[in-house]
């Protein structure tokens, strides 16, 4: 369950991250996807680090899930966007 919350998350994050940082946006597709990634890839290194669903699906569990997957979301994002920038899409 951490993990689909993770992904979901990721994919918020990575479109809210789009929106926010203009420069950056690659469509809601390649958003979600880049978000999905990071989600996955933040909820991994929080479950690793003890962080978040360690204790079982409490509040602050689940809280943790959405902050990882969220910031994961938009830090990869933000890689994508820049490596593609650079490329000239």
């Amino acid at each position: 369950m951490e993990l689909i919350i993770g992904l979901l998350s990721g994919a918020v994050g990575g479109n809210v991250a789009g929106k926010l940082l203009g420069s950056l946006n690659q469509g809601t597709l390649i958003n979600s996807i880049s978000g999905i990634v990071g989600g996955g890839l933040g909820g991994t290194i929080l479950g690793a680090m003890g962080v978040g669903g360690a204790e079982g699906m409490d509040v602050a569990g689940v809280i943790a899930q959405v902050a990882g997957g969220g910031i994961g979301g938009g830090v990869v994002l933000a890689i994508v966007g820049a490596v593609r920038n650079m490329m000239g899409k």
